[in-house]
């Protein structure tokens, strides 16, 4: 516990720094028909995941339209649920509301575990043993504006909330903003995420840190730093840089029935994460793929790689993803399978379920362009 403490939490230093991965729990994506398709979907998206994809694509659903999606990492260890709402407002507007929880369960505290007097773990050492949760989630508002029969903007407000049990917590807001120009076969989009740069600012309830027993040199309580030799860590405030994803996609009828669509997306960030990743200076590039076969738009097929990239350390490194989709009217259900090749395979696969929910009665179908 005291080791995760130490990676998770922020010590002293300068007054602001720069996050390599400070809001990580939302990069892997939401929705399995995305997921499956290696997160290639900026210029694809045009349902309700658009909130998180490229909030313009919200401006292409016709009804009220509702998701959840339930993932596991790293063979079960941190769970993943999304949920999110979208409903056509007028001819030309749409809004949205998406929500994001990320989180690790029965996190062992041995903070009083550990006899300081003795230098030796305390006698039954599971009675002193409990358990905390690390949870991080978001809120996202968001915001769709048909401009012409092909353009679409949007905007998503988002609000951040991180825990670490007890003992830690930060909040951070932040917003994106996205385009998309959609025409028949081709498609392109461009999301700006983090626009404003997130502000992430943590604060650190010291005791929490309190340690049971009494140092009998000074009559007073042990202190974290005399019992484990370790700073007591402070509150800190991270940035959070924005990053440029381009994306472009491309429509292909196959025969009267079928269909294929191709996406290819291109993430530009600036925030010096060059450990894995094609680079130039300090701005990194993470490219995406994906294809999609639909059969009489019932029965789909997905493939992707939701990672390429290259290091000295490991070479190139490619993360393929596969799935599927099965629509029953009104609601869709897919499945993406990932994580099963490069650097991530040791760490467990990721199996993601989402459903898909379209509310198409008449009333409710989006007014018609004046």
């Amino acid at each position: 516990m005291v080791a995760a403490l130490s990676l998770g939490l922020p010590y002293a230093s300068s007054a602001q720094r720069v996050a390599k991965y400070g809001a990580d729990f939302l990069a892997g994506g939401v929705g399995a028909r995305a997921l499956a398709m290696g997160g290639a979907h900026v210029a694809l998206a045009q349902d309700v995941g658009s909130g998180y994809w490229n909030p313009a694509g919200l401006g292409m659903a016709l009804y009220p339209e509702f998701a959840y999606m339930h993932a596991e990492r790293f063979a079960g260890i941190v769970s993943f649920d999304y949920a999110a709402v979208a409903y056509p407002v007028n001819s030309a507007s749409t809004v949205g509301l998406s929500f994001f929880r990320s989180g690790v369960n029965d996190i062992k505290n041995t903070l009083n575990a550990w006899d300081a007097e003795r230098n030796t773990p305390k006698a039954n050492t599971e009675s002193h043993i409990s358990s905390f949760s690390a949870a991080d989630m978001a809120l996202f508002v968001s915001y769709a504006r048909r401009l012409h029969r092909k353009y679409y903007v949007g905007i998503s407000a988002k609000i951040i909330r991180r825990a670490i049990g007890d003992f830690a917590d930060a909040w951070g807001y932040s917003f994106d903003v996205g385009a998309q120009r959609r025409g028949k076969r081709y498609l392109l989009g461009v999301q700006l995420q983090d626009a404003s740069t997130m502000l992430q600012s943590w604060s650190v309830n010291t005791s929490a840190f309190a340690v049971e027993g009494t140092n009998p040199n000074t009559g007073l309580p042990y202190t974290f730093e005399e019992v484990f030799a370790q700073e007591l860590p402070t509150g800190e405030t991270f940035l959070v840089l924005p990053v440029a994803r381009l994306g472009s996609g491309l429509i292909l009828p196959v025969g009267l029935t079928s269909s294929v669509a191709l996406g290819l997306d291109l993430d530009l960030a600036f925030d010096g994460q060059q450990a894995n990743a094609f680079n130039v200076g300090a701005i990194s590039m993470h490219p995406r793929a994906g294809a999609e076969f639909s059969f009489k738009d019932v029965i789909a097929l997905r493939a992707g790689l939701s990672r390429i990239s290259s290091g000295e350390a490991y070479g190139l490194d490619i993360v393929p993803a596969v799935g599927a989709g099965l629509r029953l009217s009104a609601l869709t259900i897919d499945y993406g399978f990932g994580d099963f090749g490069g650097l991530v395979a040791a760490l467990g696969y990721s199996h993601r379920i989402s459903v898909h929910f379209s509310l198409e009665r008449d009333g409710l179908r989006r007014a018609a362009a004046p």
